[in-house]
Formats: structure tokens, C-alpha cells, sequence
């Protein structure tokens, strides 16, 4: 008894059509989830690539992290952990989604604050990012280096 997963049959394949179809996803998409290590993909004789039906489960995985905002390399590092050819199980997604949990709930703290501050920021009308006093009172961001920098303590 083998413990290795067996290979897909040709009809379990699907070409890359059949993929971006079923999933929803362009064919330049799922060419570029490839390139960064996303999913997989065999050639055949002709060098087309044929994709396993498992490949949709993980698409969808795909889909729903980056609906939440999460950084394809956190999505790679998760879909690396899985095992080659078969779908993600429930218990797989309940480990991705509680590892990612703790990094969504920052994300989720960060912008309810920014959309507070946004809002005074907003009905302020002091129009100056030097002086304001919800966001740079002081001007103490600017030792921080160029560029945009969000105050937490606000």
C-alpha cells in the first residue's frame, strides 16, 4: 500500500481554460499564482499545462485570503504547509484561518482607528499635515524619514 497520492488521470485534469473558468480567475491569473509558487501544474506531450481538479480548492483558498487583505506571501507561505495533491481539508482551512486570525484582527483594529481619525481629520479643516493636531501634532513624524506614516497613539 502506497502512501504516496496517486497522479491525476488525464480526465482529472483541467486545462488552463477549464481552470480559469471553473474558478472564476483570468488565465493570466492563474499564470501568475504559478510563477509565485501558488499552485502547481504539469505539462503534457503537446507542453500545455494541465492542472489538477485539486488546484480549484486551493484558487478558492487563494481567493477568499485576498479578499481578507492578506499579502500573497503569507497566502504562499500558508499553501505551503499543505500537502502536494489533494484538496485543502477543513482541518487545513481552521489552521490557516486561525494563524491568520491574530494578523486580520491588527488589520481590522488599524482601520476602524484610521477611519475614526479620518473622520476628524475631515471636519477639521486645518488642511496641514505639519501641524494637525490629530495626526503630526508637532510635527513628530518627521523624523520618521519621507513618505506617509500612521500614529497609532490617536
Amino acid at each position: 500500500m502506497s502512501l504516496k497520492p496517486s497522479r491525476p488521470t488525464a480526465s482529472e485534469r483541467l486545462t488552463v481554460g477549464e481552470a480559469a473558468a471553473r474558478s472564476g480567475l483570468s488565465v493570466s491569473a492563474l499564470h501568475f499564482y504559478e510563477s509565485r509558487g501558488l499552485i502547481d501544474s504539469e505539462r503534457n506531450a503537446g507542453n500545455q499545462r494541465r492542472y489538477p481538479r485539486a488546484v480549484l480548492r486551493r484558487l478558492a483558498v487563494i481567493k477568499v485570503a485576498q479578499r481578507m487583505g492578506l499579502p500573497l506571501q503569507a497566502i504562499a507561505d500558508a499553501l505551503a504547509r499543505l500537502p502536494v495533491g489533494r484538496n485543502p481539508t477543513r482541518a487545513d482551512w481552521r489552521r490557516m484561518s486561525t494563524a491568520w486570525r491574530a494578523e486580520l484582527d491588527e488589520r481590522i483594529h488599524t482601520l476602524t482607528q484610521l477611519r475614526s481619525q479620518l473622520d476628524g481629520c475631515i471636519g477639521c479643516g486645518c488642511l496641514s499635515l505639519k501641524v494637525c493636531p490629530l495626526r503630526n501634532a508637532g510635527d513628530v513624524l518627521a523624523g520618521e524619514g519621507p513618505g506617509p506614516h500612521f500614529r497609532e497613539d490617536v
